[in-house]
């Protein structure tokens, strides 16, 4: 097996060969995106955010680095998109204002790619191209072809990209679901068909390699939730992604077959319903859904309410109904709260607090932990196996994951037969490059997380992030003086104001001894140093941080702001 702590230099291969270079997606969950180059020419499968975790205080999201792809962008030939969840779709805005390329993906991911790209007012000028499964793009010396594959989300495609030596088949996120709401199978041909011609490599999705047995299907949560809905005596509040379009099918079906009307909460449930029922990916029986306002009109055992927020996010629907803040919605006793997802790891602690206020004001709550309400989009060990036998390739990559799910999942390859040195374990940085009959591990490539800030991409990083913790931990002092610019004497001050530190008001007398350490410090200062506002600046910082760290054991953010006159 080869590990990621042997890479070799970026130096040309003296046979024809293909990169496999990830910008994100291996070493995390998110940030999906892979770039394949041949020669001088390269495409990108995916390209996707991930949302910031505890530690990335006030950060919006987190898109790969496009650097390396930006010193390519004559030899680059476009975007395929396997599907539409933003952890795939969602950097194609900042991508797409550096460098203008087609963008390919089936028809409801690229409408969901057109809506993020109306927020930042791109929609009219990107080149989005639809592809169905078994259709065939020239790419340059690239030839793609979409393989239908089942997953959390309508229209997923895996790829198969012919090169110049040899096939590659990206799997993107998926499951095998034998009984898929729209009756739209995995291809288990197309797949076996390719491992029959000889696939080079394999790039397979990890997430749920630490799952036994297969991934069980969507219908049968339609199955579990149906008694539910039956039984339910009053309202039901269903919080799910706004893209799982099939189980938002199975909730309008249930609604309508148990006399129930439908409100949707949430923006992005609103809009994605919307485009896929145009699209022809959603049928909503006639009738069914309601104005919330019409909704509550009807007594509660008709009601249910599909919302955002399964995850527990800051100001999402359910959110704000458990803190009772949402406008229009109140929970009540006789409510039946089910969260139809998987809590996303990290997220536990947030959902965890919301569940607790919802069984605060009275409702019955349902989650993954309590109750079969919700199936994975992601393949399980022998779903991978079966994958991996289907394909046969020469060498294996495997994506999507943490590193643990990298480790597993190739370790799982080996335990089907596949050589211990045909398989590349590597995040993101390193590259795989392969010929027809070897491969070898690259690097380093520029790859890493670039910081979304509201408007600002990129100006915040680590430094102003460990500044942004060290607030949050142990608060603010700043420590304003007027000094003469000629002596250095102290000429007015120290005045201190504190944040997050001590409450000022209660605290006087301790913000007096810290006056008074400040004042002894500068009158220490040698005589004949020269007065300079940044040598006095770290003095005064120096003597606040020792004496609050002997006292306190804290190390606050100490501003001296020095005025000299």
């Amino acid at each position: 097996m080869n590990a990621t702590s042997d890479p070799e230099p970026i130096e040309p291969s003296v046979e024809p060969s293909v990169r496999l270079i990830p910008l994100g997606g291996l070493g995390e969950i998110g940030l999906n995106m892979m770039l394949v180059e041949s020669g001088d020419d390269l495409i990108a499968v995916d390209c996707g955010v991930m949302f910031p975790d505890d530690e990335m205080l006030g950060i919006d999201r987190v898109i790969p680095d496009f650097s390396y792809l930006l010193g390519k962008r004559e030899a680059f030939r476009g975007v395929v998109l396997t599907h539409g969840h933003e952890d795939h779709i969602g950097a194609l805005p900042y991508l797409l204002r550096e460098v203008n390329a087609p963008i390919y993906g089936t028809p409801l991911t690229l409408a969901f790619v057109k809506d993020r790209l109306g927020e930042h007012g791109l929609a009219d000028l990107a080149d989005l191209r639809p592809i169905r499964p078994r259709d065939v793009v020239e790419l340059g010396p690239f030839r793609v072809e979409a393989i239908r594959v089942t997953h959390s989300i309508a229209d997923g495609i895996g790829l198969a990209i012919d090169t110049p030596v040899g096939t590659i088949v990206h799997t993107g996120d998926f499951k095998l679901d034998p009984s898929p709401i729209d009756h739209e199978y995995p291809d288990y041909t197309r797949f076996a068909e390719l491992g029959e011609r000889g696939v080079l490599c394999l790039c397979s999705d990890s997430t749920n390699v630490d799952r036994p047995g297969h991934t069980r299907s969507e219908t049968e949560v339609g199955q579990a939730l149906a008694p539910r809905f039956e039984k339910a005596r009053g309202r039901i509040i269903l919080a799910t992604f706004a893209s799982h379009i099939h189980r938002i099918q199975q909730v309008l079906d249930l609604a309508s077959r148990f006399g129930r009307k439908v409100a949707l909460l949430g923006m992005s449930m609103v809009g994605n319903v919307r485009i896929a029922a145009e699209l022809g990916y959603l049928k909503i029986p006639d009738g069914i859904l309601l104005p919330l306002e019409e909704l509550a009109e009807l007594p509660p055992s008709r009601q249910v309410i599909l919302s955002t927020g399964s995850q527990g996010e800051e100001h999402s629907a359910l959110a704000l109904m458990a803190a009772k803040e949402h406008r229009s919605v109140q929970v009540e006793p006789g409510d039946l709260v089910i969260l139809s997802a998987r809590i996303i790891p990290g997220n536990e602690r947030v959902i965890g607090r919301v569940i607790n206020a919802l069984f605060r004001l009275g409702a019955e709550v349902l989650w993954e932990d309590v109750a079969f309400v919700h199936v994975s989009g992601h393949a399980s060990q022998e779903d991978l196996k079966l994958m991996l036998n289907l394909t046969r390739p020469r060498f294996f990559v495997p994506v999507h994951g943490e590193y643990r799910h990298l480790l597993m999942h190739a370790r799982l390859a080996e335990s089907v037969g596949l050589a211990r040195d045909r398989i590349f374990v590597i995040e993101d940085s390193l590259g795989v490059e392969l010929t027809k009959t070897s491969g070898r591990v690259l690097g380093r490539f520029p790859a890493g997380r670039v910081l979304v800030d509201g408007k600002g991409i990129g100006d915040v990083g680590n430094v102003v992030l460990r500044d942004r913790q060290l607030l949050a931990q142990d608060g603010m002092v700043v420590v304003a003086l007027t000094v003469d610019r000629n002596t250095g004497d102290l000429l007015a001050g120290p005045e201190i104001a504190s944040r997050g530190f001590v409450y000022v008001k209660e605290s006087v007398e301790l913000l007096e001894e810290v006056k008074a350490t400040i004042r002894q410090a500068l009158a220490e200062r040698a005589p004949a140093t020269p007065v300079d506002g940044e040598l006095l600046g770290s003095l005064v910082k120096g003597a606040v941080r020792r004496f609050i760290n002997q006292r306190f054991q804290r190390k606050p953010v100490v501003l001296p702001v020095i005025m000299e006159v």
